[in-house]
């Protein structure tokens, strides 16, 4: 049988990394050089068009935001030294950082973020105009003070620019190339871009002129899409690579028994969730779809602590809820148990049935086929009945845009804000709610929880909403991730991040 070319070319990749051949570059002598091993290939490097996770990992390294988070979330100044809010929260004033340069040399200013914020807001081919639909004017006060008029209270607004929507590009840039930005962008990061060969490397090389310049030593960055992390692995073994993204947890032994090597890692924003069609056309007609008894009976069927072991060597963190366990809006009254199949089903009496045959859709990878295994075996004892479907990631999105499945495995890579992480799934009409799960008490919630800034007076209203959708279940959540990382010995200031971006600030390769 021939052998697709796609999934070929990593072992090539690997072949020629380690004995040096995919290796055009020649720098100048004594420059360092890091290679970075990443899961895929980034998607555009236009933060109005990027829509996958591996993009931030470059635009980590090329493009400056409005705001950063620390390792744990926190919201920290980066273009923006400070901000706040007007009285009604529906005001945000910041305050830009002044001396700042994009790297076609052109000044950034209150005029040039607002030349961004107007552009991912109003682009038809936009990503950004959800995130920033509360948005209703974006005003100059002053050569770098910009103000942000909303429709309404809206918390949220200050994680969509601690990402994508708060990357700030050259205006000069955005005039000239248009849409077609994203083949050579121009930002005001640490590192601008020099080259890109699809399907093998990315090249960035540090920009003299950057505002912190003084918290870059790497003179060079290369960063190479290998989708088989037994071949990323295999590269940083080599020294071809010096850090890897996204290590297998059946690595990570590996990893930490190679004197030349250390394992970093991080409780992850990031997390699984299992989603049920509740009211998405005939195939939410079943009691699994109709009646939250059954959803609970199977939710008490799950050993999610079974399924870190088994799948995960132990290394993920076994959850139910959006927010990691401990973290600030975790909501103590739900903690994580085990199975309780006697209760389980007792449920399913309650309910009236004794079996529920369903199908569980599943991406076409072994872990989620390994995942689907366990929960089958463990659902069976309760009384499930569950049929694994695993299809290709796109044609899994178009099933469930169009309602056709009964329960499918998701991933959501998690932000800094928890409405970010909910409303996607429970808010009504919210993008990824694809079993068109709808409750009035949630959407009022959740909207009120959006109008406020105060963590403290947001946090009660979560718990509500941690409440309320473990009484609907219209998800299962079964385990938040965590972020594996393999270092080189030469690598030196990796600080790992719960939103599993490798940030260039403080990092040093030695000779």
């Amino acid at each position: 049988m021939r052998t697709p070319p796609r999934l070929f070319r990593p072992f090539l990749l690997a072949a020629a990394l380690a004995s040096g051949a995919v290796a055009p570059f020649t720098p100048a002598q004594g420059a360092m050089v890091l290679n970075v091993g990443l899961a895929g290939d980034p998607g555009p490097l236009d933060p109005a068009q990027s829509g996958n996770f591996i993009d931030r990992n470059v635009f980590a390294a090329i493009c400056d935001k409005l705001i950063d988070t620390d390792a744990d979330m926190n919201y920290v100044p980066q273009l923006a030294t400070r901000w706040e809010w007007s009285d009604d929260q529906r005001v945000l004033t910041l305050h830009l950082r002044e001396g700042v340069r994009f790297q076609d040399g052109t000044a950034f200013d209150a005029e040039a973020a607002k030349v961004n914020l107007d552009r991912y807001r109003t682009l038809p081919r936009s990503l950004r105009r959800a995130e920033l639909a509360a948005l209703e004017a974006v005003e100059v006060t002053g050569p770098f003070t910009l103000r942000l008029r909303l429709q309404a209270p809206s918390a949220p607004l200050l994680a969509a620019l601690a990402d994508r929507s708060g990357m700030m590009l050259s205006p000069a840039a955005i005039q000239q190339r248009g849409e077609a930005i994203g083949q050579r962008p121009v930002c005001a990061g640490p590192f601008s871009f020099t080259e890109r060969v699809a399907q093998d490397r990315i090249v960035v090389d540090r920009f003299d002129g950057y505002w912190n310049a003084a918290a870059i030593s790497i003179d060079r960055i290369v960063y190479r899409p290998i989708t088989d992390s037994t071949v990323r692995l295999l590269n940083l073994r080599s020294g071809s690579l010096q850090i890897v993204d996204q290590v297998a947890p059946t690595d990570v032994a590996e990893v930490q028994s190679n004197r030349r090597l250390r394992l970093a890692r991080h409780v992850a924003a990031a997390y699984r969730t299992l989603q049920f069609n509740v009211a998405h056309g005939p195939r939410a007609e079943t009691p699994l779809g109709r009646d939250p008894r059954v959803r609970q009976a199977f939710e008490k069927a799950i050993d999610r602590e079974a399924i870190n072991q088994v799948v995960f060597n132990g290394l993920f963190v076994a959850s139910n809820q959006t927010e990691a366990p401990g973290s600030r809006y975790w909501n103590p009254d739900h903690p994580v148990g085990g199975a309780d199949l006697a209760a389980a089903r007792a449920l399913l009496r309650q309910a009236g049935i004794t079996r529920v045959p369903f199908t569980l859709q599943l991406a076409n990878t072994p872990v989620d086929g390994q995942i689907g295994e366990v929960i089958q075996s463990m659902a069976r004892d309760a009384g499930f009945d569950v049929r694994l479907e695993q299809v290709e990631s796109n044609a899994g999105t178009q099933k469930n845009q169009a309602g056709d499945f009964d329960a499918a495995l998701l991933t959501w890579s998690g932000r800094s804000d928890p409405d970010a992480n909910l409303s996607i799934w429970f808010a009504c009409n919210g993008p990824f709610n694809f079993g068109r799960y709808c409750n009035p008490r949630m959407e009022a919630l959740l909207g009120e929880a959006r109008g406020l800034a105060d963590p403290a007076r947001r946090a009660p209203l979560y718990r509500q909403v941690v409440d309320l959708y473990r009484g609907d279940a219209p998800h299962v959540i079964l385990y938040h991730y965590t972020w594996l990382w393999g270092l080189s010995e030469r690598v030196e200031g990796f600080v790992p991040n719960a939103d599993g971006l490798i940030r260039v600030q403080g990092l040093r390769l030695r000779p």
